[in-house]
């Protein structure tokens, strides 16, 4: 590369700021350790160029450039320990993540989707991951990588670790709530956690000071205790590492967290798919070439006496060389398999657990007093297991009391209250599970479960996807449901067939305190994410009062109960609407109507087999439950059992459940809305008549 004397670039940093820092001397540094930072900025732009030829000859599909970010992501890596330090970059992280050890052929196998690329042609290119670096894979969504971060950082002050945590986000990405989320948690608990603002001034085409209170992050985000904030010349890798070398000390020393507000450019569009000269004038994107930093680099060598410009020139020969080999080898590699598309959606380690091995012998005990029992003894058996939630901790025990003692009995660190912020509980219990971690977090109400919709969509329920196997976060997200409250809009919905359509969740709803106890047990010791659904009706009611299961009561997941046989017809149902089943087929039963029951205790799996067990005998099917006909989970038991049933048949399979609306607070509203003993009475009278 030919450095030449170019016109003075424009300065990135204000002059008047109050969060710079002095650079780092070159003389800390040996040649050699210079001279590598170099290549690998290098090495990360010919990426750049590489991939963006292959995508010219139609080999690639998508990509996004690192070129003007490349200094402060070596200085970064340059200040943390590859392999001990954990990396959540964002999309535009490639030299950060070359600088901690991933590999030209790892990046070009994700820019062609090969069988090398480390998320095995799951992810678009770009999306890092790496288990042996510590690079945690890269959601597309935007900040969605923030609260796992914190989660991170969490667990390594709970385990008393000096790792350190990068967060990485373009400017844009402060915009999301979960950004301050973040903040309001890390700083509060002195979380070791570097939050990296690469600021070029463009979410895609929306300017920073469109985006930006103050037009700064840094000063917007000045009034936060515990935190420290360095604002850097982004393209300067001196200045940058003098940041990162305080922050990473400030990290181990159990001081907090620091962000570091980098000011780089962009020098290539936002990505592939976009044209930059839409929105940026020609002017602009000169200047931004003044302030290249591998330019600035180059010549700081040269100054130094560390390079001339004939050895600059043979690394970027070498580094050329080394790119078309590694694309060569690369385009000999495997396709993924398409089966493969279908590959680690869950855990495929085989669990060693004996389930319901002995019959439930206990004092009875209701439900809410089981799901607290099964918590206690779980912690009991995992010290790192941690529960913790909204009002979780102390005397209060959460709003139903299913926390109650935990605090009291193992620690304010192992049962804690979080922040009223739904998506801070997901997003840091999924950096916990990753760290090793078995949280067990509570949302108040299945309703308040919403904000939370980034890490439960995007981040938790595919991460051992995505990443191939290489990560996993085995997070239990308890949650009551369900109306027959008098509970309104807002505290009576149910939620499971909306968690049902996303792959990666395991989805339980248990009826009794002794099938709430086994299915708790066995979803904590499990591998994968799971939605512990628990009806508030039914926490204290005397149906669901059974004698309390020993500490070795475990459930299998999908694995449905018949608890009421019977010839004539099936209800196929589960939660509260079980108690509702036996009611009718014991009035019917009065008719010589027999009706098998059948409770699935979990919907994801799904029990198929005993379903259709049952309808090939009785010859009839309903399927009941609380939540919404239209759409909900109802309609998918109801296809399976006409695909693969239909020859055994002498009726339609019907369904009752709730009216298409919210639920009504009024008693009468309730009653009408939501499933009742009339319109159970009709459906059965339908189907027994046909």
């Amino acid at each position: 590369m030919s450095v030449k004397t170019l016109s003075k670039p424009a300065p990135l940093l204000s002059s008047d700021s109050e969060y710079k820092v002095r650079s780092t001397s070159i003389k800390k540094f040996k040649k050699d350790e210079l001279l590598e930072v170099y290549r690998k900025m290098l090495l990360s732009r010919r990426l750049d160029d590489k991939m963006l030829t292959l995508l010219k000859q139609g080999r690639g599909f998508f990509h996004i450039g690192a070129s003007g970010h490349e200094a402060v992501q070596l200085a970064a890596s340059r200040s943390m320990t590859p392999g001990k330090d954990w990396g959540l970059p964002y999309y535009r992280d490639m030299a950060f993540a070359l600088g901690m050890g991933m590999t030209s052929k790892q990046m070009l196998s994700a820019h062609l989707s090969k069988v090398t690329d480390t998320s095995y042609g799951k992810q678009m290119p770009s999306h890092f991951n790496s288990w042996d670096q510590r690079i945690v894979s890269v959601s597309s969504a935007i900040g969605a990588q923030f609260l796992p971060g914190l989660g991170i950082g969490l667990a390594n002050n709970f385990l008393g670790e000096d790792e350190v945590a990068y967060i990485s986000t373009g400017d844009g990405g402060t915009s999301e709530g979960s950004f301050f989320e973040l903040l309001n948690w890390a700083t509060r608990s002195k979380v070791p956690a570097i939050i990296v603002v690469q600021d070029n001034k463009y979410a895609i085409s929306v300017r920073v000071d469109e985006q930006t209170s103050n037009k700064s992050i840094s000063k917007t985000v000045s009034g936060f205790e515990n935190l420290q904030i360095f604002e850097v010349d982004g393209t300067d890798f001196f200045n940058s590492h003098a940041a990162f070398e305080k922050a990473v000390k400030h990290a181990r020393s159990g001081k907090g967290p620091t962000l570091i507000h980098a000011h780089v450019v962009r020098l290539l569009p936002h990505s592939s798919s976009d044209d930059q000269s839409k929105y940026r004038d020609a002017d602009e994107l000169e200047q931004d070439k003044l302030n290249d930093p591998i330019t600035k680099l180059g010549e700081k060598l040269i100054e130094a006496g560390h390079a001339t410009e004939e050895e600059l020139e043979q690394i970027k020969a070498d580094v050329k060389t080394q790119v078309d080999q590694d694309t060569k080898w690369v385009m000999e590699q495997d396709d993924p398999k398409p089966e493969d598309g279908l590959k680690y959606v869950y855990s495929e380690d085989k669990l060693d657990l004996e389930y319901e091995k002995n019959e439930p012998s206990g004092d009875p005990i209701v439900m809410v007093d089981a799901i607290n029992h099964a918590l206690k003894e779980e912690m009991e058996l995992n010290d790192n297991m941690v529960v913790f939630g909204e009002d979780v901790a102390g005397e209060k025990g959460g709003v139903f009391t299913a926390t109650r003692g935990l605090t009291a009995q193992f620690g304010k660190e192992r049962c804690f209250n979080s922040p009223l912020a739904e998506a801070s509980i997901i997003g840091s219990a999924v950096g916990m599970a990753i760290k090793g971690l078995k949280p067990v977090v509570e949302i108040q109400f299945g309703d308040y479960i919403w904000p939370a919709m980034q890490q439960l969509r995007n981040q938790l329920p595919t991460l051992r996807y995505r990443s191939h196997n290489q990560y996993g976060a085995p997070v239990i997200i308890r949650a009551p449901i369900g109306g027959y409250i008098h509970g309104g809009l807002c505290h009576s919905q149910n939620i499971e067939s909306i968690f049902g359509h996303i792959p990666g969740f395991k989805i339980a709803l248990p009826c009794t305190a002794a099938d709430a106890k086994g299915l708790l047990k066995t979803a904590i010791r499990g591998n994968d994410p799971v939605l512990f659904l628990e009806h508030k009706a039914l926490y204290r009611q005397g149906f669901s009062r059974t004698p309390e299961p020993d500490k070795d009561y475990l459930v299998e997941f999908g694995k449905a109960k018949v608890v009421r046989e019977g010839s004539d017809m099936t209800i196929v149902t589960y939660g509260a609407m079980v108690q509702k089943s036996l009611n009718a087929a014991k009035e019917y039963a009065k008719q010589g109507v027999e009706i098998e029951v059948i409770d699935l205790r979990t919907i994801v799996p799904y029990d198929a087999e005993t379903v259709l067990e049952s309808v090939k005998k009785t010859s009839r099917a309903l399927v009941l439950h609380e939540d919404l006909e239209f759409i909900g989970f109802g309609a998918e038991i109801s296809a399976q059992i006409t695909d693969k049933a239909f020859q055994y048949l002498d009726a339609p399979v019907m369904r009752v459940a709730a009216k298409y609306a919210p639920i009504g607070y009024a008693a009468p509203m309730e009653d009408y809305i939501l499933p009742n003993d009339n319109d159970i009475r009709e459906k059965i009278d339908a189907l027994i008549s046909y």
